[in-house]
């Protein structure tokens, strides 16, 4: 007589990326005019017909970021750290969208210096891996400016940021969302492309 044994089955976590850090746009500095992220929280709204890039697909923990740089020149990043408010810093904020175009935030990452890294693609792991829920976006905050803008990619490529109706020309008021819980609304729809992305190890 044959005994019955079940198999068992396991759940294993995976790993993704979300969004591309550069792989098919590089970044617009440092030629002229040489574009830069400045002074606001962002997302890539869509690319070609791909929307939801930066939207987590599923539950899990965040546990790194990647960021494309351009390599300004000196007199560029002379007048970037002097208008936009200092070096240039960068890091991730996951915020939880709502309606009429606001999010709210959910959780940040470590705020990172990023001129030691112009002209090329660094990765910072998190010293703290943030808990994510399907449907929850990665965006990418700036107190200061960032070289991480490619353009010249059709209007059927833009990103959101954090600017409300009517404020959408003014790109040197801070915007940026930088404590927990604070709303914002992302009326703001530029035509370019973000280079960055988040690794995501998804729950088993």
């Amino acid at each position: 007589m044959c005994a019955a044994f079940a198999v068992p089955t396991f759940a294993f976590a995976t790993q993704a990326q979300i969004g591309q850090a550069g792989a098919d746009a590089a970044p617009a500095c440092p030629k002229t005019p040489c574009l830069v992220v400045s002074r606001t929280t962002g997302y890539q709204a869509k690319v070609g017909t791909t929307r939801g890039l930066m939207t987590v697909p599923q539950d899990g923990r965040i546990v790194a970021w990647k960021i494309s740089l351009g390599k300004p020149g000196t007199k560029q990043i002379a007048f970037f750290d002097s208008k936009l408010g200092g070096e240039a810093t960068a890091q991730i904020t996951i915020i939880r969208p709502g309606g009429k175009l606001r999010s709210r935030v959910m959780a940040q990452g470590e705020p990172q210096k990023l001129s030691p890294y112009f002209g090329t693609t660094v990765e910072f792991p998190l010293q703290q891996t943030i808990a994510v829920k399907k449907g929850w976006i990665v965006a990418l905050t700036v107190p200061t400016w960032a070289p991480a803008l490619a353009d010249g990619l059709g209007s059927d490529t833009s990103w959101r940021a954090a600017r409300g109706k009517g404020a959408c020309e003014d790109t040197q008021a801070q915007t940026a969302q930088t404590q927990p819980q604070q709303l914002a609304q992302y009326y703001c729809l530029y035509k370019a492309r973000l280079t960055y992305s988040a690794t995501l190890v998804s729950t088993p």
